[in-house]
């Protein structure tokens, strides 16, 4: 959807909006748009975000409810504000306001994720040092009087069955780049937990003048190292994309070793790469490349490191 934007004559951002939307409506892997990964309290909330790498705006939106096109109301907050990033029910009445309609973003499918989840005692949360013991109950939740920490033992609850992400980087005919991401985030998270998806240069980065890059995966920990700008600045650096993309993930390993995390990464001249956290049950990453040299898009991947 977004290359054949981009062929009609459509703006590398109008490419990033519609192929984010397109994933939207078809509900990526549940994990992308209504109906996927509801939070503790049975709702699906949505956060996304577009960036221009000419003019370094952001727009982006995150716990949006009930408003389907995240990508799309991310992109207003460019074109109707002077802000970056927008939250939560006031970003639903903006989203309002920009003729944006109410929907409800609750299916039969999440419905029944979040009754199967309680009937499993609520099992995987996000809950840690708190009584009852998360690991056995519902809750609810308070904090220990004494708190103990205790090194986590288990992996990232996250994994490519249960979590990901439309991460996109599109780059035009004269070098000018956008990238975007949209995702309804970590199924069965906190209310109000917002991922790296939202976050400009965590869930994306775009720079005309060096590259752009997208992650994808256990947020909660990947935003704290910024990815997706870390990635560009290599590449500005004249780093290779794919040894781009290697050399973030090779950071977060030394104090995440079992995260589940990839990112893709594009430098000026169209040259890209990705590179992806080996764990458990996630040894490769697929991702799509579009380009004038294909005929077709075109599925790659690559092993994870």
């Amino acid at each position: 959807t977004a290359w054949r934007v981009l062929e009609s004559g459509g703006s590398e951002l109008d490419a990033v909006e519609r192929g984010c939307g397109q994933c939207e409506i078809d509900q990526c892997d549940g994990s992308v748009g209504y109906g996927g990964s509801p939070d503790e309290s049975g709702e699906t909330t949505l956060d996304a975000m577009i960036m221009d790498g000419n003019t370094m705006e952001v727009g982006a939106v995150a716990d949006l409810r009930r408003v389907k096109n995240a990508i799309g109301v991310a992109r207003k907050v460019i074109e109707h504000t002077k802000h970056t990033l927008l939250v939560g029910e006031s970003a639903s009445l903006f989203a309002v306001k920009m003729g944006f309609p109410y929907e409800d973003l609750t299916t039969r499918k999440s419905l029944s994720l979040y009754s199967e989840w309680l009937n499993q005692s609520c099992q995987p949360n996000y809950w840690k040092n708190v009584v009852p013991d998360s690991s056995k109950s519902c809750g609810p939740y308070k904090r220990h009087e004494e708190v103990t920490y205790k090194e986590e033992q288990t992996s990232s609850q996250r994994s490519v069955h249960n979590h990901d992400t439309i991460g996109m980087v599109v780059i035009g005919v004269s070098g000018t780049i956008a990238s975007g991401t949209s995702t309804n985030g970590a199924i069965h998270k906190l209310p109000g937990r917002v991922g790296d998806s939202p976050i400009a240069g965590a869930g994306s980065y775009a720079d005309s003048t060096a590259g752009g890059a997208a992650a994808t995966g256990d947020g909660d920990i990947m935003m704290r190292f910024l990815p997706s700008y870390q990635a560009v600045e290599y590449m500005r650096m004249g780093t290779d994309p794919t040894v781009a993309c290697q050399k973030v993930i090779s950071r977060i390993q030394k104090y995440a070793p079992k995260f589940f995390g990839a990112v893709i990464c594009a430098n000026t001249t169209g040259s890209y790469g990705a590179a992806c956290n080996k764990t458990p049950g996630f040894t490769q990453f697929h991702f799509m490349v579009s380009n004038p040299l294909l005929s077709q898009p075109t599925e790659q991947v690559v092993d994870c490191i």
